[in-house]
C-alpha cells in the first residue's frame, strides 16, 4: 500500500486516467466511442505520479492519503475553480471539445435559470472566451444549483461514468464525478473512479478509497454511504447529466 491506495492497481507510467489506473482482477473496461463522455474522461491527462496537488495561488496540497494522482488541467489564477466547478468543467471540456456548444450550459444559483455558452461567445470560440465562460459560471453556480439541475439516479447499480455525487449541504456541500469505470462480466459489479477539486480552488485529483484500501482508488458503490477522504455521500446523492 503507497500513500493510500494500491501500488499493484496503479502503473506510475501511464499518462491518462486509463493507463494509470488498472481494473482489479476479474473487472474490464467498457468500449467507449471517442465522441461519448466516458472516452473523453478516460483519456483525461494526469501529471507524473509523485506531483501534488497546487491550490489556485501555487501552494501545493500535500495530503498524499487524500489523492492517488492530479489531472493535468489548467484552473486559472482564481479561487473559482472548487468542487462543482470542476464537475461542469469537465462537461463543459467535452462538449467544447466536440463542438456542440449549444448544449454548454449552467443554471445560476440565484434564479435557477441556464446561462448559454453560445450567447456568451457571441461567435468567439476562442479558448480564452471560452474560459471567461467557465469562470462566469463558477462564480455564480454552486453544488446547490448543480444539484438541482441534475437528474437522481434511482439505483447506484446504474451509475455510469461521468455521474456525479452531489450534497446541497449547510452551509456548503460537495461534488465529486465518476471519472472511470469496470465492470466485472461475471457479476455485473461495477467499480469507480472518482475525482474532485476542493476548497480553495485547487486542480482536479483523483481520490483514494479510504474503506477499502485494497482496491483504492476504486470504489465499490454497494453500501448506501460512500466515505471519500474529505466527504460522505449517500445513495440519493447520485446525479446524472441525461
Amino acid at each position: 500500500m503507497v500513500d493510500g491506495y494500491n501500488q499493484q492497481l496503479v502503473d506510475a507510467e501511464g499518462k491518462i486516467i486509463k493507463d494509470r489506473f488498472k481494473p482489479p482482477v476479474g473487472y474490464e473496461r467498457i468500449n467507449y466511442k471517442k465522441n461519448e463522455f466516458g472516452y473523453f474522461l478516460e483519456q483525461l491527462p494526469v501529471k507524473p505520479i509523485d506531483k501534488l496537488v497546487t491550490y489556485y495561488n501555487g501552494r501545493t496540497k500535500d495530503r498524499r492519503d487524500i489523492y492517488a494522482s492530479v489531472v493535468d488541467l489548467p484552473i486559472g489564477k482564481r479561487d473559482l475553480h472548487q468542487c462543482a466547478d470542476a464537475v461542469m468543467r469537465l462537461r463543459a471540456d467535452y462538449l467544447y471539445q466536440n463542438k456542440k456548444y449549444n448544449d454548454i450550459h449552467f443554471n445560476f444559483v440565484s434564479d435557477g435559470k441556464p446561462r448559454y455558452y453560445n450567447k456568451f461567445a457571441d461567435g468567439d470560440y476562442s479558448y480564452s472566451k471560452y474560459w471567461k465562460y467557465l469562470e462566469y459560471i463558477f462564480a455564480y453556480a454552486n453544488t446547490a444549483s448543480l444539484h438541482d439541475e441534475l437528474s437522481t439516479v434511482k439505483s447506484m447499480d446504474d451509475v455510469r461514468i461521468g455521474d456525479t455525487f452531489v450534497q446541497k449541504g449547510n452551509p456548503i456541500g460537495h461534488a465529486i464525478v465518476v471519472v472511470d469505470m469496470v465492470v466485472n462480466p461475471k457479476t455485473g459489479q461495477k467499480l469507480v473512479l472518482m475525482a474532485q477539486s476542493y476548497m480553495p480552488a485547487q486542480e482536479l485529483q483523483i481520490i483514494n478509497n479510504p474503506i477499502n484500501k485494497s482496491i483504492s482508488p476504486w470504489y465499490a458503490l454497494s453500501d448506501e454511504v460512500i466515505r471519500t477522504p474529505e466527504w460522505k455521500f449517500y445513495s440519493e446523492n447520485l446525479k446524472t447529466w441525461n
